[in-house]
């Protein structure tokens, strides 16, 4: 694999539009859109709209479907959640290459996290900076460049940015599916860590929520008439901590618990929330069953217990096709003097849901940062350009066969 003069012509064209790659970022970071802000999020996709309007694509609002909450008092409703942004070029091409992100971010409307700035070493400093406003900077940079590439004809894409990742993809993950069964290998632009490192192999993930219902009484004229839902809530919660330690690489954590009211009245209602983390199948199959063994008995007579959730992704190994993939981006960014290594991840994306639909795929192309989720959030500027270029040359070497995306796909099936 070696750089091409067509190639070197595609790293130009993304070297050339640096101040553009990181000021929209900016712009961007400065529009909330936390996953629950609806105005937010539309304002967003409007701009988002508007930049992607620039390719030679079809560019559409998809709707997503609604999602089931639990709310603290034990309700169950429905949520709506905003659209996805879908850019396809060339959907009949032989090869088709995936690209995902994700527009809505951890911080809500009323945080005071709101705006960008610069550190004095140079870094910015922002919500969504690296997760993943400057992701989608970096994904759109290199397909602008991939299309002034003369192979271009014989890859088509597809891109997805969705407003609800950092809630687990509830409303986005039939589109993902879709995309990931259709498409021969996959990018998504989490951010990497700050020395570039990927993430290779990532845990699955499972958010579950318990409501236990009790009975309501008088906490001095009649407490043993009641049946108090928060003490059943804390023995439940500590059974489910206690699974902790039984099963190599399970975890379960217990976030929150909701639930009572006045100090005089013996509580009819509690939510259990918690998340669980499984390195593959067997595991996942183990912890839900012990979930649901521990949902299926309340601790003593007079409650009920009602369990939602589950799994919203899967496991994603370091298989066949993952691993190929892996050494050919390793290849690439070795033309571009970028090392590039990679290390297990207990966290979950997109790319989770995408490897699970049958696409290989590297989920941390994004720019380099770091202590996201965090008003420290950060990313290194030098990183976007550095990073749509290698996103870009990917592209290049997909075209010209370099990078084999039939073999990859064919992989991933085997062992699907």
């Amino acid at each position: 694999m070696r750089i091409l003069t067509s190639d070197q012509a595609v790293l130009d064209h993304v070297a050339a539009r640096r101040e553009t790659i990181i000021g929209r970022t900016i712009d961007w970071a400065n529009i909330n859109s936390g996953s629950r802000n609806a105005a937010g999020l539309n304002a967003v996709l409007d701009v988002l709209e508007a930049a992607a309007s620039a390719l030679p694509a079809r560019v559409e609002r998809l709707p997503t479907q609604g999602s089931t909450t639990v709310a603290d008092d034990g309700s169950v409703r429905t949520e709506a959640h905003a659209d996805a942004l879908k850019i396809t070029a060339r959907p009949d091409a032989p090869i088709q290459v995936v690209l995902t992100g994700h527009y809505d971010t951890v911080f809500p409307a009323h945080s005071r996290f709101q705006t960008v700035t610069t550190r004095a070493d140079g870094a910015l400093n922002g919500p969504g900076v690296a997760d993943m406003k400057g992701g989608i900077s970096v994904l759109l940079a290199a397909l602008e460049a991939f299309e002034t590439h003369p192979d271009k004809h014989g890859v088509g894409w597809t891109v997805l940015l969705s407003p609800d990742e950092e809630i687990g993809s509830p409303a986005s993950a039939p589109l993902l599916a879709e995309l990931g069964a259709r498409g021969h290998v996959g990018l998504t632009y989490e951010p990497a860590l700050a020395d570039g490192t990927l993430a290779g192999a990532r845990k699955g993930s499972g958010n579950y929520h318990l409501i236990v219902t009790g009975r309501a009484a008088h906490a001095g004229r009649a407490f043993d008439e009641g049946r108090n839902a928060v003490v059943g809530a804390a023995i439940i919660a500590a059974a489910l901590h206690g699974l902790n330690g039984q099963h190599e690489g399970v975890t379960v954590n217990v976030a929150k618990i909701s639930g009572g009211a006045a100090l005089n009245v013996v509580a009819d209602n509690a939510v259990v929330r918690f998340n669980v983390r499984v390195p593959d199948k067997a595991a996942a199959d183990w912890i839900d069953a012990s979930v649901r063994a521990i949902a299926a008995t309340p601790p003593f007579e007079g409650l009920t217990l009602d369990l939602h959730g589950g799994f919203t992704r899967a496991p994603k190994p370091m298989d066949a096709a993952q691993t190929a993939l892996f050494e050919a981006v390793k290849e690439a960014g070795a033309l571009l003097g970028q090392p590039i290594a990679w290390k297990p991840s207990g966290g979950v994306c997109e790319g989770n849901n995408l490897h699970a639909a049958g696409l290989p795929n590297i989920d941390t192309l994004g720019v380099r940062g770091g202590d996201i989720h965090s008003d420290q959030e950060f990313a290194w500027p030098d990183s976007f350009v550095e990073r749509a270029q290698l996103s870009a040359l990917i592209l290049c070497k997909i075209a010209s066969g370099e990078i084999d995306a039939a073999k990859l796909k064919s992989l991933r099936m085997e062992t699907l």
